[in-house]
């Protein structure tokens, strides 16, 4: 698979993904939400059924909701309050600098994760808005887009970055409180601290799902190698020995344990799926028990 692919390939992915979003869902309810009128609890009052709290009355309240039972009793008017009823909102973010496109297996589970985020939301009764960043570049993608598969095309337009560079959230218009989807193999060098908080700015909730393949994390190198960087194109000769495995291995760890480290502080769940294992499974390793998901 090479990006983008042909519509027929996006639509088989976005199926694939609808029937796991009938397995697995978002973690909507783990957040009081405000916003369109919806489902899911809110944050202020409303009209729905579920009783939050009582406060005296003020000329003008609806007198439908007085509490005539505390009245007969007290002599004074009260108000009960009700929960509001919200849509739960959901910014989903793909990556795709050239490291998520280079790898035909690493470029598909980002893809099936996508329509599975997209879809999950759908279902959850969330409102939703998908874009793809490259760098300081992005696009923001309406349902027509998405459900048509014609994002893709237009995705592939935005331009050439420079090697390895970290996409800038903070030029993304996030929507207040919204809960941020990034989809990344986080192989940036730049401190994940940028990110993080560019995630959860504006009293947003973040959560990343983190693609990898074993080429990234248990490459079996040994001997002479032309090296291709995956963003730059550059060519590089190099001879790889047990040494200078174990360096690349080490660094490669120490890279991912800052990002969980930062991730718990920022208290934004991140979950790496891997490539190399059937989606339903890839999800179960660490998605539901970093709290990316819940099963249905």
């Amino acid at each position: 698979m090479t990006f983008p692919p042909d519509k027929t390939e996006l639509a088989t992915l976005a199926a694939t993904a609808l029937r796991h979003a009938a397995i697995f869902r978002l973690p909507l309810r783990q957040k009081v939400w405000r916003g369109l009128s919806g489902d899911f609890q809110g944050g202020g009052v409303g009209s729905s059924m579920d009783f939050q709290d009582h406060r005296s009355y003020v000329p003008g309240d609806d007198p439908r909701h007085i509490n005539w039972q505390a009245y007969a009793r007290t002599g004074q008017y009260s108000m009960k309050l009700y929960r509001e009823e919200v849509r739960p909102v959901v910014d989903l973010i793909l990556d795709i600098s050239d490291s998520m496109t280079f790898l035909s297996t690493k470029l598909q589970r980002a893809l099936d994760l996508f329509y599975f985020v997209w879809s999950s939301a759908q279902s959850g009764g969330a409102s939703v808005t998908a874009t793809v960043v490259k760098a300081g570049a992005y696009e923001r993608f309406s349902d027509d887009s998405v459900h048509s598969h014609a994002w893709a095309t237009r995705a592939a337009a935005l331009p050439a970055t420079g090697p390895a560079a970290m996409p800038d959230l903070f030029s993304l218009p996030f929507r207040p409180q919204s809960l941020r989807i990034l989809i990344s193999d986080l192989l940036y060098p730049a401190p994940p601290e940028t990110l993080l908080r560019a995630l959860v700015r504006g009293r947003g909730r973040g959560l990343i799902l983190a693609p990898f393949a074993p080429e990234d994390c248990q490459p079996e190198w040994e001997g002479n190698y032309e090296f291709i960087e995956a963003e730059s194109r550059e060519k590089q000769a190099q001879r790889i020995d047990s040494r200078l495995l174990q360096a690349y291995l080490a660094a490669y760890q120490k890279h991912f344990g800052a990002w969980r480290a930062l991730a718990r502080k920022y208290d934004v769940p991140l979950a790496r799926i891997p490539v190399d294992r059937p989606f339903q499974q890839a999800l179960q390793l660490e998605a539901l028990s970093q709290g990316a998901l819940e099963l249905q």
